[in-house]
């Protein structure tokens, strides 16, 4: 039968559009290919309406939970905090957060590029891409900055003893640029205070190890002029510093934790001074001279 016979009933049967008919339907467009990495899940709140988005240096805490692509979740953590822009977590992370608001959920899937690489972690394989679903946090209490500092110092000490000094003293003065930001915050407690400048002197002195420069130690007796280690250092390029004699005092103070006992001088070096073995020496040569001298006289 036609194709275009009435059916039962005398109505029309269906239609079937041909090549350039106008009921024909234009093919679905094929669905835009999601960036590597990033993918909104939750917006912020809305409330604030100024920019709060992080930029580059700034303290973050996200919530943070890591899976590979086939599901199985490898990491969660609670709250990382990291600085923007440090290398502090893989470079997914550093990309992404910038793009995100305060109180904002995102899924980020990204290549193995952006994450670790062909190297892998413990727990993630070689070449893995990862999806991290990812929650911009407020900003940081005074014992999150302190554990902070802590972590980049521990960073600089892992450097330190593999004898990587320039990543170890540049693992120290992130240490202590974290520090110093984290010091103009009013809302830290004189306990959290305190940790910060104690921190500041150990990444100080370490930072001091791995650069041997002077300008180091006296920023350290700036802040604890009796510290044992910038005194040590301090006194071994003493003699370059023009005040060797302050920093061996010091030093002694310090070991014999007495301040108020000075050690000993050396007695000045005059004319007495000189040995009595040197004084009868140059008195037996004298009077050998003057007795050669009278025989000579004597002959002629």
């Amino acid at each position: 039968t036609p194709t275009d016979s009435p059916g039962r009933g005398g109505s029309p049967g269906p239609q079937i559009p041909r090549e350039g008919h106008p009921l024909r339907k234009p093919p679905p467009a094929p669905a835009p290919c999601p960036h590597p990495l990033q993918a909104c899940l939750r917006a912020g709140n809305g409330l604030l309406r100024k920019k709060t988005r992080p930029g580059q240096g700034q303290v973050v805490t996200v919530q943070l939970q890591t899976s590979l692509e086939n599901g199985t979740r490898v990491q969660e953590e609670p709250e990382l905090v990291f600085t923007l822009g440090d290398c502090d977590v893989i470079q997914a992370l550093d990309l992404s957060v910038p793009l995100m608001d305060v109180g904002e959920t995102a899924m980020v899937t990204a290549d193995s590029k952006y994450c670790y690489g062909p190297q892998g972690s413990p727990y993630i394989p070689p070449h893995a891409a990862l999806c991290l679903e990812v929650t911009l946090k407020t900003t940081l209490s005074g014992q999150e900055r302190v554990a902070l500092a802590n972590r980049k110092r521990e960073c600089g000490n892992a450097h330190y003893q593999r004898a990587d000094f320039v990543l170890a003293a540049n693992s120290y003065d992130l240490a202590i640029k974290a520090i110093t930001s984290s010091a103009k915050v009013v809302d830290m407690s004189l306990e959290e205070e305190e940790q910060l400048l104690q921190l500041k002197v150990k990444c100080l002195n370490n930072l001091a190890a791995s650069q041997l420069k002077l300008d180091h130690y006296a920023l350290v007796l700036e802040h604890q002029p009796d510290n044992i280690k910038a005194l040590f250092r301090k006194g071994k390029v003493g003699p370059q510093e023009a005040e060797p004699e302050r920093t061996e005092t010091a030093l002694y103070r310090k070991m014999l934790g007495n301040p108020s006992r000075l050690p000993a001088k050396c007695p000045g070096k005059g004319a007495w001074s000189i040995p009595w073995k040197w004084l009868f020496g140059a008195t037996a040569v004298a009077l050998g001279g003057v007795a050669l001298s009278v025989v000579i006289a004597a002959r002629n």
